[in-house]
Parts: C-alpha cells; structure tokens; sequence
C-alpha cells in the first residue's frame, strides 16, 4: 500500500489557502487609550520591573512559561532527508499546530540557515530567555547528539523528539504488546535496524535500569544493526556513538547480517528505509515475534508480509494501519509536563514516567491496539502529570 497521492494534493491546497498552518493570536484586546496604556506603554513597565527583580516572574508575567521553541536545520525531515531550513518550515508549523491543540502550549518554529553544531548551539542559547523549552527536531546524525548534550545547562528542558519521542512511544508500545503476550519485557530479545537518532535513543531507553514504580523495564539484550550489520566490537569502521553503543548492547558480541542476527530474536524494531525486510526473516524469528516497521512512507515490511511471516504483533508509523507509533503520543505531554513542574531538565526517569503512563493509558490492549491512536487527547494530560511528578523539584 502506498501514500494517497491525495493526501499531498490537498495538503498542498490547505498550506496555499491558509498560508500555513499558525498564527500569533491576542490574549488582551486593545479597544481605547487605557487598554493600550495597560497591555503597553506606560503600564507594561511593570512587569519588566517585577522580571528584572525576579527572572522566575517571567514564567508567570510573559508567555516564557508556556511556550516551545522548535529549532531546526532542516537536516533530517522526516522521510525527505537534507531539505534545508526554509523546506522544514512547514513541518515544524505542524509541529506547532500540535503542540497547541493537544498541550495548549504556545510553539515557534525557529529553522536556522547552518548546520555548523556551534552555530545552532549559539543559535539556541542567544534565543533561550524568549522560551520555556527547546525541542530540537529533524537534525542529522551524529550532530544532533551533540547539539542536545551542550544544551543541557541552559536552565529550560531541552530535548531532540526525532531521538527521546520516538524511543518512549516505542517502548511504550513494546510494554503493551508484552501485556498482550503474556511476558515480560525483561524476557525480549530485541534486534533494532538503524543506528542514527532514533535507533541510539531507543536502544538507551529499552536496556536502562532505573526503575518505575519499583519495576525495571528493561529488556533482555538489544544487538543494533546499520547498514553493514551488527554493531559489535570487532568492527574497525564504527564511529564513537556506535562505539558507545557496545557498552550497553550486543551483550554476546553478535556478528553478521540483518538476516542473520535477528534468528531467534523476539522483536523487530526498524528505523531505517523501506522493504528490507521479508515474511522469510520473520519466520526465523522466535514464535509470536514482534515487528515494528517504523520507516516513513514505505516501512521496512508491510504489516501484512509481516503476518505471513508469523509476526504475532505489528506496529508501523503510518496512520492507515493498525498500531500507529507516532511521537504525536508522547511530546506534547513530555513537553506539559516538564513545563507545568519547571523543570530544568528531562531525565531519563522522566522519559521512563512518560512510556509506561502512555502503555497504561491503554487498559486492555490488544494485538491491534497497542497504544491509543495519535489524536486521543486524553493521553497528554495523562503522559504530562506523569512527566511532572517524575521531574528532579528546582
């Protein structure tokens, strides 16, 4: 099945008509003299007195405590690669339009003409007192990790939603399909196809040891593989992420191919191109396997090769499937929350807090309903107080 070409032509005419997707709209409408002396000058004097004595009042007194900063290089657009700033904007005012109607938070996109890492880095920290938190977004690998641990002591929540979004929707998703399977995430052996943003995050998030309510949710082993194959120790050609990668995954040191490497195995997670997948890899995976063809448009096998195959669970990230894995779930509510508990940062134990309220906001999920679906607005409250009660207090 492939994408409605529909779809982009009516797109296309909603962008052209409505000459994007939003708008700067007035809390305080300005109708006489006194009205323009309260909301401005003389009357406004004021609040930048009570801010100037107290920099906290800003997050009372402006919109700082409500608002999100969404910075881009237009690196890494979703299925579209290296499109450029001025390309991405209309995903990021997406993004925006998101935030605002399931988190009632107020978003900017801020798409910067450089990928130089210092410069974004610079970038982001001159524009840091305008906001309350940073998502970076669509920015390529290696840099974006990079980008987001030296924003780290910037004083707001900062977090890249292509990296952390997609990992605790999928773990949130994984948590769920072992409810259905009768197991424990803790019993899974789990082979990730895809080494970039996504694929580091998601492999962090699934072999942590924290715990969440008393509970690690940990999986068993995770191998990652790229483009050549398992990431394991004897290779010469890894790059220090990657490197990194071996101090928490391939526990056996596994070699060999895609096709090799997930025999055996429990889960599939793809985050990486279309079609790489066959029904013959599936079926030499473990009974009721697990498959998660996140790839966009085209994923890496289609949910009804899958179950050919003998996949007992599959999840893609498109919307005309069943089982849509989409960060829609998870960053407005991260965002909310960290927000409403003035974080400074978000922690993994945030993250954790986040997949296992979204998993527990589905009470009996099934193979075709491992998570609710992206537009169920219910779930960011639940994720958000989850998030804030998880924050480190400051």
């Amino acid at each position: 099945m492939d994408v409605v070409p529909d779809f982009f032509e009516r797109s296309l005419e909603l962008h052209r008509k409505s000459r994007g997707k939003i708008g700067v709209r007035s809390k305080f409408k300005v109708e006489n003299l006194d009205d323009l002396s309260i909301a401005y000058s003389p009357g406004v004097a004021a609040a930048s007195e009570a801010i100037a004595n107290a920099p906290s009042e800003a997050r009372h007194l402006t919109t700082k405590g409500n608002s999100v900063a969404i910075v881009t290089d237009g690196s890494a657009v979703l299925g579209l690669g290296d499109i450029g700033p001025v390309a991405a904007l209309p995903v990021m005012e997406g993004k925006a339009l998101l935030f605002h109607e399931l988190a009632g938070l107020d978003a900017w996109p801020i798409c910067i003409d450089s990928q130089d890492t210092n410069d974004i880095v610079q970038a982001v920290r001159m524009i840091a007192p305008t906001f309350g938190a940073i998502n970076l977004e669509d920015i390529s690998a290696p840099r974006c990790f990079e980008i987001e641990a030296l924003l780290q002591n910037l004083g707001i929540p900062v977090m890249h939603d292509d990296q952390h979004g997609t990992a605790i929707v999928v773990f949130a998703g994984l948590l769920n399909a072992a409810r259905v399977l009768g197991k424990q995430v803790s019993e899974f052996q789990v082979v990730i196809n895809g080494a970039g943003a996504a694929g580091v995050a998601i492999a962090k998030l699934l072999t942590c040891t924290e715990q969440v309510g008393g509970t690690c949710l940990s999986v068993g082993n995770v191998v990652v593989c790229d483009s050549k194959g398992a990431i394991h120790s004897g290779r010469t050609d890894l790059s220090a992420t990657k490197q990194e990668l071996l101090s928490f995954t391939n526990q056996d040191n596994e070699s060999g191919t895609l096709a090799e490497v997930i025999r055996g195995k429990d889960v599939f997670i793809g985050v990486s191109k279309g079609n790489l997948l066959s029904e013959q890899h599936v079926a030499s995976m473990n009974a009721n396997a697990i498959v998660f063809g996140l790839a966009n448009p085209i994923p890496e096998i289609l949910p009804e090769d899958a179950f050919r195959g003998g996949a007992a669970i599959v999840a893609t990230g498109r919307s005309d499937y069943p089982n849509q894995l989409n960060n829609v779930l998870a960053f407005p509510g991260i965002f909310r929350g960290a927000l409403d508990a003035h974080a400074q940062v978000i922690t993994t134990h945030m993250k954790l807090a986040a997949a296992n309220a979204l998993a527990s906001s589905v009470t009996s999920p099934t193979a075709q309903r491992l998570l609710p679906t992206p537009l169920e607005k219910a779930v960011t409250k639940i994720v958000a107080d989850a998030v804030a009660q998880a924050a480190p207090k400051s």
